[in-house]
């Protein structure tokens, strides 16, 4: 089998093993961007909780502000629409892999996991040596289009 041969056969497997990486670390990062969820339920139920406790005259210091609740649910927003922000760019960076497209998207988006200690960080490693390869960078260069007139 011949060198060249052999290599397009290697690059085309890690590709493929990056593209799953990319789905399987966006199913993870979904999956925990819903806690987000459940800290803006805690506010909700936190403000309306202090809102309906009754007020002492005496010492009105004594229960929390109700916007205490609302910066605990803003936060827990922030969390989730950052974590569904970063599954959205993961699953794009799977089908930009995966129709060898947009080759430095991929590559922010492998810094941007690098962050993610330790999966996201051996999955954008891997994804540095597979996208960096001299072999693989002309797989993700635009094609010219193919006019069906010229082709006959």
């Amino acid at each position: 089998m011949p060198g060249e041969t052999r290599q397009s056969i290697i690059d085309e497997e890690h590709l493929k093993l990056l593209s799953l990486g990319y789905v399987v670390s966006a199913c993870v990062s979904a999956f925990y961007s819903m806690f987000g969820l459940l800290y803006v339920f805690m506010g909700i139920m936190m403000s309306a909780t202090f809102s309906h406790l009754p007020q002492n005259p005496a010492n009105p210091a004594q229960a929390p502000p109700d916007f205490v609740g609302w910066i605990f649910g803003f936060i827990g927003l922030a969390f989730f629409l950052i974590g569904i922000a970063v599954t959205a760019a993961r699953f794009r960076a799977a089908w930009c892999v995966k129709h060898r497209k947009s080759r430095v998207f991929c590559m922010v988006v492998a810094g941007i996991g690098c962050i993610e200690i330790p999966y996201g960080t051996v999955l954008g490693v891997f994804s540095f040596l597979v996208l960096g390869r001299d072999s693989v960078v002309p797989l993700f260069s635009p094609r010219p289009p193919v006019d069906p007139l010229v082709e006959g």
